[in-house]
């Protein structure tokens, strides 16, 4: 069997933090050029090299993606920024993702780095991946169109140091492996450059070619509106077949989610893997666990995707654009004051007296109620109504560095 890598996003320094602590073996992050996430907050060279030192102190690695499909007047840039990435201190990054050959080929030329080959490429058979070996690439990402069976056959042809990389959780593109052009026809915004504006999550309305002007809607029904909106795709209940697949690395999709969501996946997906190698009875006992877990987070229903080959009329994985939400993400757990309360960085405003619900990262979730919080002078309150707030709180109950704080959706629906 081999080393099975759980792959997790991160949009932010903190959530860096959060994802590591929270089960991943790996991180993948952008810089502030070059990668396909632009409105993400993304790395400045600083916050990268503290990321990169904090994940290695426990022994995470962390990727770049340097994934964008490059046009001429990008490529000196793209030199320049690899350069700088190969002389980051104390700690350089432990792979670049890479979609685009000529970056690829200026990466070999300036970085000391492994170079990993993006989805984005489209690697759809094993001669994709030879090819991609023979150039230097020690790993590669499938692209979503597979099914396991394909990706086995790879595994089967490829040479066994050559890592395979797989996508296992999180939103799906409507378009060929990410290649999209909605969103530079209708915006401006080139979603190969890391700008899309998702026009795929969008309404949209039917004209009639000789009925200029008249919006005919599309209406949703229990079974979608079979045009651009995806499910998201959840394997939390196949991981046996994915092990069998001889999948080297899972990955998360989301370097645009918080703090909340990313806890909240890599958690479940960390137990899950863990209990399954220890014990496939033990992982089938937990499942339920693992499916109330992976729902409490936003999700828009879940599929297969192509995993079990392609979507039939009955398994269609195009559906409303509707998000489910199962928990409010309140704010991360620091430090203690001598007063024995807790510095919280607000996210969404919760008050004295109400029960919400700390998880922590070994899976436990224990429900407190406040019992109270001042802000950074001293002085009481009674709630914490504004954005990014720093204050403290008392929970009744020890906390640690990094537990979040969330609430249940119901609960906060009640209280507007």
């Amino acid at each position: 069997m081999r080393k099975i890598e759980l792959l997790v996003p991160a949009s932010s320094l903190e959530v860096l933090k959060i994802a590591v602590i929270y089960g991943a073996d790996a991180v993948y992050i952008g810089g502030e050029a070059f990668g396909l996430r632009a409105k993400a907050k993304n790395f400045s060279m600083e916050e990268m090299a503290e990321g990169i030192a904090f994940a290695h102190a426990r022994g995470v690695k962390v990727y770049v993606t340097v994934n964008i499909l490059a046009h001429n007047y990008d490529l000196d840039g793209v030199r320049e920024y690899l350069t700088e990435l190969n002389a980051m201190k104390p700690d350089k990054p432990d792979g670049l993702i890479i979609a685009d050959p000529a970056v690829f080929t200026i990466a070999g030329e300036v970085c000391d780095i492994d170079r990993h080959i993006s989805t984005q490429a489209n690697n759809t058979n094993y001669g994709t991946f030879q090819f991609w070996y023979k150039q230097g690439a020690t790993r590669v990402v499938t692209a979503r169109e597979l099914s396991l069976s394909e990706i086995k056959e790879i595994r089967e042809r490829i040479p066994d140091e050559l890592e395979i990389e797989t996508f296992v959780h999180g939103a799906m593109c409507i378009s060929y492996s990410g290649r999209c052009l909605l969103s530079n026809y209708f915006t401006g915004r080139d979603a190969n450059k890391g700008a899309c504006t998702h026009p795929c999550r969008w309404k949209y309305s039917v004209v009639e070619e000789k009925r200029p002007g008249e919006y005919f809607p599309v209406f949703e029904n229990e079974r979608g509106t079979y045009i651009f909106n995806s499910k998201d795709l959840c394997m939390i209940e196949h991981i046996p077949d994915l092990v069998e697949t001889g999948i080297d690395s899972y990955k998360i999709e989301g370097r645009m989610k918080t703090a909340l969501y990313v806890a909240t996946v890599a958690r479940t997906y960390r137990k899950a893997i863990d209990d399954y190698l220890e014990s496939p009875q033990k992982y089938q006992a937990n499942m339920s666990w693992y499916m109330e877990q992976i729902k409490s987070c936003t999700y828009r229903q879940f599929t297969t995707g192509f995993f079990y080959g392609k979507p039939s009329e009955e398994t269609q994985i195009y559906d409303n654009n509707t998000y489910e939400k199962g928990y409010t993400y309140l704010g991360i757990v620091g430090e203690k004051n001598e007063k024995g309360m807790y510095c919280i960085e607000q996210r969404n405003k919760f008050s004295v007296g109400e029960e919400i619900e700390i998880m922590k990262p070994n899976g436990d979730n224990v429900t407190v109620t406040v019992r109270g919080m001042e802000d950074e002078e001293g002085t009481p309150m009674e709630s914490c109504p504004h954005p990014q707030q720093i204050f403290y709180v008392d929970l009744g109950v020890e906390l640690d560095e990094f537990d979040i704080l969330r609430r249940r959706e119901d609960e906060a629906i009640a209280l507007d």
